[in-house]
């Protein structure tokens, strides 16, 4: 993704996930602070969330973002390549919310099954947020219409938590506790499949209030005692 810096003269760059009301700093003389240019770029991914899953991807335009979010196109192009960049830094950003304070698991010194209770606590609530069924209902309607959606949500969301589950387990002392025979990449799949369980009926009747926290609590219990009873040694 570009890093060049963010137009100046915007008045808002982008948009947050995390927040029902999108800042809007006003324009300070001379160069913008970090802090202020981060609160411009996480109004952006607010606004465009926002209208992502209002109309649909094909149906937002850059210039439709643009307005809503009081920046110019160039600004959003230079930034994030075009429409599909934009969309995967929205899921990123939302995403981060969830893991944020997570220590990485590459080094966590935790042991085995509290490193994958606090993920799984964190995944599964990322997961039945109804902002995230209705993500996944919209990439799986438009995805044939418009390819690089499918393939900016698969980068930004399900590849990126496989590689970090699959780096975990690969771990020396964690995979000295796991069965030999099963590859990193099957761990993170089974670890993901006895999380979410039936993950089809979630998107086909998908919940529109959230899940309470002892739900929660219970789902993972028992999910992480399932995949530990079939791949510790």
């Amino acid at each position: 993704m570009n890093s060049t810096a963010l137009d100046e003269t915007d008045c808002q760059e982008e948009i947050s996930t995390q927040h029902s009301e999108p800042p809007c700093p006003g324009k300070s003389a001379g160069r913008p602070r970090a802090a202020d240019k981060e609160a411009r770029q996480q109004a952006l991914l607010h606004t465009a969330g926002a209208l992502f899953l209002e109309k649909g991807y094909s149906k937002v335009s850059l210039e439709m973002i643009a307005r809503e979010a009081h920046v110019a196109v160039r600004t959003i192009y230079v930034k994030f390549g075009g429409k599909a960049g934009l969309l995967k830094a929205v899921i990123t950003s939302g995403r981060a919310h969830f893991f944020e304070g997570m220590q990485s698991m590459e080094t966590d010194p935790r042991p085995l099954e509290v490193i994958l209770r606090d993920f799984s606590l964190r995944f599964l609530e990322l997961l039945t947020q109804p902002k995230s069924n209705q993500l996944y209902r919209m990439v799986i309607a438009e995805s044939g219409t418009s390819p690089e959606l499918a393939e900016s949500f698969y980068q930004a969301g399900p590849l990126r938590t496989r590689t970090e589950l699959a780096r975990f387990f690969n771990r020396p002392d964690i995979r000295s506790q796991l069965r030999s025979e099963l590859s990193d990449e099957m761990l993170a799949v089974h670890l993901l499949n006895c999380i979410l369980g039936d993950g089809m009926t979630c998107l086909l009747f998908p919940n529109e209030v959230m899940v309470a926290p002892d739900m929660l609590q219970a789902r993972v219990t028992q999910g992480l005692s399932l995949f530990l009873h079939g791949v510790l040694r």
